[in-house]
């Protein structure tokens, strides 16, 4: 079959995207869905960060690819040996497939499934190979075996979960990547307790969906920072107690006295060193440092040895929010259901398949919380 799809043939590409137009809009062929597949008709996919490395070039992927990964819609088609999931179903996509068979799976930590890593890292579906080519037969790859950025896209069952009918796809795709990712940081990584202080660095999709968590989890301050404080007053309707300009020289100190020697969690969620420098050195001796960022290979973070024994620190990273999909996001949604996940609040706005380069132009600017895509088929 056909379908129209968001293409990045090459990374790198200048900014502004309005421009320089690193994806383009291409009518692709779409095999059919093979075992333990489906064809999902794509209702809704956001603008991630994640999307936004690969066209800048610091998570480098091959090429061409289709992008999007945080992405929902209706199941239209259903492979071999699929007996889970119906004709009809709504279900979101997640970016890790999970083999359920490697260590990691075993050990009840998909995020970290070995076979899913390997197959994203090649662009290939989790079951091997490629659903997506364009019509001079060139091999289209898939962005973490999702490929979103689509009319239609071929998912395998080990990349989906089945959702309530009853939400909008463009606010239920949010919790496929931002939702778990960053309240699971809180909750499953961090495993942030009542009464703790927190502080959030990076008030993206992430980053808010974090301070969502620390509210949910009970911590008693929740210090929100970014360089952009027009993003402050958002933060703080989602349960900030406090803000900082987080590019202020005397930052540190300022956290510091707003709560006396640092916080116990400190989140670092904008994926850029300066952040993670900040992050390390407001959290109090004896806390816990959590990174979600993925920052470009060649960044490294620096930090005195000697205090992580003498000042009994823990750095952690959290990919996926450590979550387990099929148990956290059902859980997440239920949560939103009752009032106490206000996710609706992320959705800055929605925007058409064909206005994808200037979305990420906001996103790169830092102008949304959440960007979405929604799809007129």
């Amino acid at each position: 079959m056909k379908t129209r799809a968001a293409v990045l043939h090459e990374m790198g590409a200048t900014t502004p995207y309005s421009e320089s137009k690193p994806l383009t809009i291409e009518t692709l062929d779409l095999s059919e869905p093979q075992e333990n597949e489906v064809l999902i008709k794509i209702k809704a996919t956001g603008l991630c960060h994640s999307d936004l490395s690969v066209i800048n070039g610091s998570r480098p992927r091959p090429m061409p690819m289709v992008l999007g990964h945080e992405a929902a819609g209706e199941i239209v088609q259903i492979g071999d040996r699929v007996t889970d999931y119906e004709i009809g179903d709504h279900v979101v996509c997640t970016f890790i497939p999970s083999c359920g068979h490697c260590i990691p799976c075993k050990e009840g930590r998909p995020a970290l499934c070995e076979t899913g890593a390997a197959s994203n890292a090649t662009g290939e579906m989790i079951e091997g190979g490629y659903r997506l080519q364009s019509e001079k037969d060139d091999v289209m790859h898939h962005l973490l075996g999702v490929a979103g950025f689509s009319d239609y896209a071929v998912v395998s069952t080990n990349s989906i979960v089945k959702v309530d009918k009853d939400i909008p796809f463009e606010k239920v795709a949010i919790f496929g990547c931002a939702v778990i990712t960053g309240i699971g940081a809180v909750i499953n990584t961090a495993r942030v307790r009542s009464g703790s202080t927190v502080a959030v660095i990076g008030l993206g999709g992430i980053g808010l969906n974090a301070i969502m968590g620390a509210k949910l989890a009970g911590a008693s301050e929740i210090i929100a920072l970014d360089i952009n404080e027009d993003k402050f007053d958002l933060a703080k309707k989602l349960g900030a107690t406090a803000v900082f300009n987080s590019s202020d020289d005397n930052i540190v100190e300022a956290v510091k006295d707003y709560v006396q020697g640092g916080v116990d969690f400190a989140f670092e969620t904008a994926g850029v060193v300066p952040a993670m420098d900040v992050a390390y050195k407001i959290t109090k001796r004896g806390g816990t440092t959590t990174s979600t960022g993925l920052p470009d290979p060649k960044h490294e973070f620096a930090f005195p040895q000697v205090t992580l024994a003498a000042e009994e620190r823990t750095i952690k990273g959290s990919y996926v929010g450590s979550c387990v999909p099929d148990r956290d996001i059902p859980h997440f949604i239920k949560l939103y259901k009752q009032g106490r996940l206000p996710v609706d609040e992320l959705l800055t706005d929605t925007l058409s398949l064909d206005d994808i380069n200037e979305g990420f132009d906001r996103l790169a600017r830092g102008e949304a919380a959440r960007l979405v895509v929604t799809m007129d088929n």
